[in-house]
């Protein structure tokens, strides 16, 4: 198939596209290149692959973009609360604007599959998993352009939406700043981290499952489409103090403490069922250890703080 992905630089796009191009697609990527990344640079070597430089919220790049794709991916995005916070206006323009305009652009037969994020769900009910019919409450600016987003291509039609739990694993751009990534991080770096309100719990998954949720919403797109999916390990809704549990059994002398006051600015705190997209047949093949042992590999190799998005 022909695919058109905005950002597909980033921290997902640059895992996401070479997986593309390995499976016989063509790929076509725009993205500002704004943290100067040459994520993509192996990909110049296929002929199915192409690149420009450009901005997602503008309408001529757009539409000369858009033409001949058969599948639209929008990874463009100013990802994460404290990167959203920093820039209020850029982040409504590229998270909220530029996918309606994206949305009136696209012909109707073009296909969108779309990535928001679980943090839609902001504080979860008590003891109740958050599915994809639970109320959506951000409370982020990040989270509001994400569910908004997400409400325009649904709208639309003839789409796909995943609202992704928080993403780690090891991707040529790299971001340190995402949860399991930054604990592991500061495992192997410092050996220790001090940790706000460690009860409150996330759901993760990794990259590489993330880039193989869109292979598989390609391959059976017609009994997916228009509805929204929660993404994430079901074995892996962790507290923050569990989650360090997990990185001490393979980082023995890491040490983890809560701090008896003080609390943490993000208040999300969620459990999220993915028993709707494992009905599809899709099933996570990375697990929470397996990524953990990747990314202390991959911080031999890492040793700045240049891997992130704030």
């Amino acid at each position: 198939m022909r695919i058109f992905v905005t950002g597909g630089a980033g921290y997902i796009g640059s895992v996401l596209v070479p997986t593309l191009l390995a499976q016989g697609h063509t790929v076509t990527v725009l993205d500002s290149f704004v943290f100067r990344q040459n994520s993509l640079a192996d990909c110049c070597a296929s002929d199915r692959f192409d690149v420009s430089r450009g901005d997602s919220r503008d309408e001529r790049t757009l539409t000369k973009a858009l033409a001949g794709a058969d599948v639209i991916i929008p990874l463009a995005a100013l990802v994460g609360a404290p990167l959203c916070d920093r820039d209020t206006v850029a982040a409504r323009s590229v998270n909220l604007d530029a996918i309606r305009l994206l949305c009136r652009l696209a012909g109707r037969e073009q296909r969108i599959l779309f990535p928001t994020t679980n943090s839609g769900y902001g504080i979860g009910e008590k003891d109740k998993p958050c599915t994809e019919e639970s109320p959506l409450t951000p409370l982020s600016l990040y989270g509001v352009t994400k569910v908004e987003a997400e409400r325009a291509v649904l709208e639309r039609g003839n789409g796909i939406t995943f609202r992704l739990a928080t993403v780690f694993g090891m991707s040529p751009r790299m971001r340190i700043d995402l949860l399991v990534n930054d604990f592991v991080y500061r495992a192997v770096t410092d050996r220790a981290v001090i940790i706000f309100e460690g009860h409150f719990k996330r759901n993760f998954i990794h990259i590489r499952d993330v880039a193989r949720a869109f292979l598989h919403a390609m391959d059976h797109f017609d009994a997916m489409k228009n509805q929204a999916y929660n993404v994430g390990l079901s074995d892996a809704n962790l507290s923050k103090l569990e989650l360090c549990a997990e990185i001490k059994k393979q980082v023995p002398g890491f040490v983890f403490i809560e701090a008896p006051i003080g609390e943490d600015a993000d208040k999300r705190d969620y459990v999220v069922s993915n028993a709707k997209i494992e009905r599809t047949g899709f099933k996570p093949a990375h697990s929470l250890a397996a990524g953990i042992r990747e990314l202390i590999k991959g911080y031999t190799i890492l040793r700045n703080n240049q891997y992130s998005n704030v």
